[in-house]
C-alpha cells in the first residue's frame, strides 16, 4: 500500500490534473478519472483504457460489491491510504477510487467513411460542465460520435470527465478537428451538414422531414458567439423554434432537444 505522499505515483496524478494537466495529459495521451460511475464504465467498456486503478479501503470494498474486480483488474491495481488518495483526487470528497487512462485515439477520416447515421459536432466549446452534458446527452440519443473543433475545452480535464458521468466510455469521441475539415469529409462521403442558427428560416421539424434518415452531421457553436459567418458557411441551418420569451437557449439544452429530435427522426 501507498502511503508516502511524495510517491511518483501521486506526483504523476497530481501532474496530470494541476495547472499544467492540459499539456501533461496530451504529451502522455492519459487523463485521470475518479469515482465508481465513471471506472464502472472503464472496467466493463474499456475504451478508453483503463491503465492504473487507485484504490483505498474502502474504494475496493465499493468494486468488489459491484463484482468488477476480475483477475485482469487486479494486475492493474495499487493501493493507496485515504490521506495519499485526499492528496490525488481532484474532488473534495473522494469516493477512494481514482483511475489513470489511455487517450483513446480514433481516426476521423476512416470513421466517417463508413457513413455512420447522425454525429454531433461542436465548435469552440469552452464550459466544461457544457462539454460534458453534450457527451452524455450524444450518448442517450444513439449519436454514432461527437466531435469538438480545435480551441475547444480540454475533453479530458477532470470537470469534463465527471460531467459525461460515464458516457465517455460508451461514444466515440474526436477532438481538434477543424470546421473545414468537417465540411470536407461531409461533402465527400455524401452526408448532409445542419447548423443551428436562431435567425434561420428552416424549422427544425421542417429540416428533419427532408433528412429522410439519411446520415447527417449537427454543428453547434460556441456559447457566447454561436456560429460566425465563416463557420456557417455552406451549412444547412436550422433554428429551434420556440413559444415563449426567453431569446435563446443554453448551448447543452440546444443540443439535448436537436439531438432527442434527430434521434427520433432517423430511427429505422
Amino acid at each position: 500500500m501507498i502511503t508516502s505522499l511524495h510517491s511518483p505515483h501521486v506526483e504523476r496524478v497530481k501532474a496530470l490534473l494541476g495547472s499544467r494537466g492540459v499539456k501533461e495529459r496530451k504529451a502522455e495521451s492519459k487523463f485521470i478519472a475518479e469515482g465508481l460511475q465513471s471506472i464502472r464504465e472503464a472496467i466493463n467498456f474499456g475504451d478508453p483504457k483503463l491503465d492504473t486503478l487507485y484504490l483505498t479501503e474502502s474504494g475496493r470494498a465499493k468494486l468488489e460489491d459491484e463484482n468488477l474486480l476480475t483477475s485482469a483488474i487486479l494486475g492493474k491495481t495499487v493501493e493507496v491510504s485515504d490521506e495519499v488518495m485526499r492528496a490525488m483526487a481532484d474532488t473534495v470528497t473522494p469516493q477512494g477510487i481514482l483511475a489513470l487512462c489511455d487517450i483513446s485515439k480514433h481516426n476521423f477520416p476512416n470513421f466517417i467513411s463508413k457513413q455512420p447515421l447522425r454525429i454531433a459536432y461542436f465548435w469552440q466549446i469552452q464550459d466544461p460542465g457544457n462539454a460534458g452534458a453534450v457527451i452524455r446527452t450524444a450518448d442517450a440519443f444513439g449519436f454514432n460520435a461527437i466531435v469538438f473543433s480545435d480551441q475547444c475545452v480540454d475533453v479530458y480535464s477532470p470537470k469534463v470527465v465527471r460531467a459525461t458521468a460515464g458516457s465517455l466510455w460508451h461514444i466515440p469521441v474526436f477532438e481538434d478537428v477543424p470546421i473545414s475539415e468537417l465540411k470536407e469529409l461531409a461533402e465527400k462521403n455524401g452526408i448532409q451538414i445542419f447548423g443551428t442558427d436562431g435567425n434561420s428560416d428552416l424549422p427544425l421539424p421542417e429540416a428533419l422531414l427532408k433528412l429522410n434518415k439519411k446520415p447527417s452531421i449537427w454543428v453547434f457553436g460556441n456559447e457566447a458567439r454561436g456560429l460566425p459567418s465563416e463557420v456557417s458557411a455552406d451549412l444547412n441551418l436550422v433554428t429551434i423554434p420556440m413559444e415563449g420569451r426567453a431569446e435563446s437557449l443554453n448551448l447543452a439544452v440546444a443540443a439535448t432537444v436537436v439531438m432527442y429530435e434527430v434521434s427520433q427522426a432517423t430511427k429505422l
